[in-house]
């Protein structure tokens, strides 16, 4: 049997140190404030393709339960919720009508 244990912990360390170099060398360097606004954007534009290309793809049969993900998710970002929150509550919107519909 062969043991992937020393595989998995390179492929950890190959996939983490990228994100983390950049961190630990900017984290006392103030960004500058165009760069700082461009960043605030990320969540949002990442919202989108997640939903969006979801939405598109969806059958015609779930065009409620899409369209309540879509606005769930829409209404949250709106008031701040945060990526996280947005896509979880219209995962759950999703669920609770697909369940009871």
């Amino acid at each position: 049997m062969t043991n992937y244990l020393p595989l998995i912990i390179a492929m950890m360390i190959v996939t983490y140190l990228p994100r983390l170099l950049p961190w630990v060398v900017l984290s006392e360097r103030p960004l500058h404030p165009l760069l700082r606004r461009f960043l605030l954007y990320i969540p949002y534009t990442a919202l989108g393709a997640l939903i969006v290309r979801g939405a598109m793809e969806a059958p015609s049969e779930m065009a409620i339960a899409t369209l309540a993900g879509i606005l769930v998710s829409a209404t949250c970002s709106w008031f701040k919720g945060g990526l996280v929150s947005s896509v979880s509550a219209s995962i759950l919107a999703v669920f609770l009508i697909l369940s009871y519909h």
